[in-house]
């Protein structure tokens, strides 16, 4: 008897959950919150990543944004469909929400800590930290992440009869705001957007901007493996800054570093280029550089971002970096439950399913939560609603061709819009009557799930 066969007779019928991850943690509560005993695993901190910090659950080892928050954003609308689901991710990141303009950012220490306490406080919820090394027995949720370990990794890769695919994600910096030259940055959102002045802003200059990208096209930056270069591809959501920066000389100040909406209060005018810095903690003490993933080496981040305008004495409190996500050909493997198709004890969610984003990550732990719940009660699996972001998740991940499959973000591109919506010409007023027919559809499709 193997290991995984021990752990399935210690668990009883307990479903088991895979990774204490955004969506591993969304999918342990949705369970026990219906009133399912589960055990969550997680292999922090007896085995590390490269990335992570801390031994807490629901680590945010990228940005701490969740990106846009009103219902006209894609993003916004997945938000609110889970938190009409009790999605403990959503509850949780608006009890930690810091100041972020038009999107829910949070401190993204005290939200790992309010998750992990949710977690471990459950009665229904077992929570041991161990490695899982082979595909488990079902009932079970595989929610691992892009930094699956490398021996459940082989083994997912062995179970499904070919290699996974990879991508590779870059992380922004972070400084210490008390070292910043607050004479130079100025605070303010794009168009005056939020509750206040959410952002600092660094203003750069035509010559300052021209020399930061000198300096950065020559910067050393992270050497990879030989067996990583074989398939070099980045994530295009999450460009490292040099990458667009080879793009051309003009791609940053068109991308993360586009001045529209800002006026330096200095000069009164758009300067030329603008760095955005977000707001990391509730103390307001720790700031990330948006848009500014980077694959420089840590003194080359030193000393290239301190010739930015008001950085001169910048600290730096985490430096970005670069690592290797990998994520599963869904749309080969998994049917519309989120189930291993030749498995269909063993779901998936996650990062590892070909969603990116931590939003749409818990989305995925959600959904295959709530699909386990009723096979678990003798009830039907459906998809949710094809209008609904939730829906056009599921869509993504297991109706696209599985030739080209990529990772993707949600888009209102991926939503199925209800035919009397696409005469309307206005596009807020469209999405705002589409966002109010999903959330009308999305709590019907949750009952529906119960026998």
């Amino acid at each position: 008897m193997n290991m995984n066969e021990n752990k399935k007779e210690d668990r009883g019928e307990r479903p088991l959950v895979v990774g204490g991850g955004l969506a591993g943690c969304e999918a342990a509560w949705q369970l026990a919150e219906a009133g399912v005993d589960v055990v969550l695993t997680e292999m922090r901190p007896i085995r590390t990543t490269p990335v992570h910090k801390t031994a807490d659950l629901a680590e945010l080892v990228c940005s701490n944004s969740l990106r846009g928050d009103s219902p006209t954003n894609a993003v916004g609308l997945l938000k609110r469909e889970m938190a009409a689901l009790n999605s403990l991710v959503i509850q949780i990141a608006r009890r930690t929400a810091v100041p972020a303009g038009g999107a829910l950012a949070v401190d993204r220490e005290l939200f790992s800590q309010e998750i992990t306490q949710r977690i471990a406080d459950h009665p229904r919820i077992t929570l041991e930290h161990r490695e899982e090394i082979d595909v488990p027995e079902g009932p079970a949720i595989i929610a691992t992440g892009p930094l699956t370990s490398s021996r459940l990794h082989e083994a997912i890769t062995q179970r499904l009869g070919e290699e996974a695919l990879s991508f590779f994600d870059a992380i922004a910096p972070v400084v210490a705001g008390d070292s910043l030259d607050h004479d130079v940055l100025f605070r303010a959102s794009r168009y005056d957007k939020g509750e206040g002045a959410d952002y600092l802003n660094c203003p750069f200059g035509r010559e300052e901007y021209e020399h930061f990208i000198t300096q950065l096209l020559e910067a050393e930056t992270t050497e990879f493996r030989d067996f990583e270069t074989a398939d070099l591809r980045y994530f295009e959501g999450c460009l490292p800054i040099e990458v667009m920066a080879e793009r051309g000389r003009e791609t940053l100040r068109f991308g993360p570093m586009k001045p529209v909406g800002l006026i330096d209060p200095r000069t009164g005018l758009r300067p030329w280029a603008v760095l955005q810095l977000r707001q990391d903690d509730l103390a307001a003490e720790n700031w990330n550089l948006v848009g500014y993933q980077t694959k420089m080496k840590q003194g080359e981040q030193r000393r290239v971002f301190r010739q930015i305008p008001g950085f001169e004495q910048a600290r730096f409190v985490r430096y970005g970096m670069i690592h290797r996500n990998t994520f599963i050909n869904s749309p080969a493997h998994l049917d519309a439950g989120l189930r291993l198709r030749h498995e269909p004890g063993v779901r998936v969610a996650g990062q590892l399913t070909g969603v990116e984003g931590y939003v749409e990550s818990a989305a995925t732990g959600l959904i295959a939560a709530r699909g386990l719940v009723a096979e678990l009660r003798g009830g039907e699996v459906t998809p949710p609603p094809p209008e609904t972001a939730l829906g056009a998740l599921v869509r993504h991940l297991t109706q696209r061709p599985a030739k080209d499959f990529q990772p993707s973000n949600i888009t209102w591109g991926l939503m199925v819009c209800p035919e009397d919506l696409r005469k309307i010409r206005s596009k807020k007023e469209r999405r705002l009557l589409h966002a109010e027919r999903a959330l009308a559809s999305i709590r019907p499709w949750a009952e529906s799930l119960s026998p």
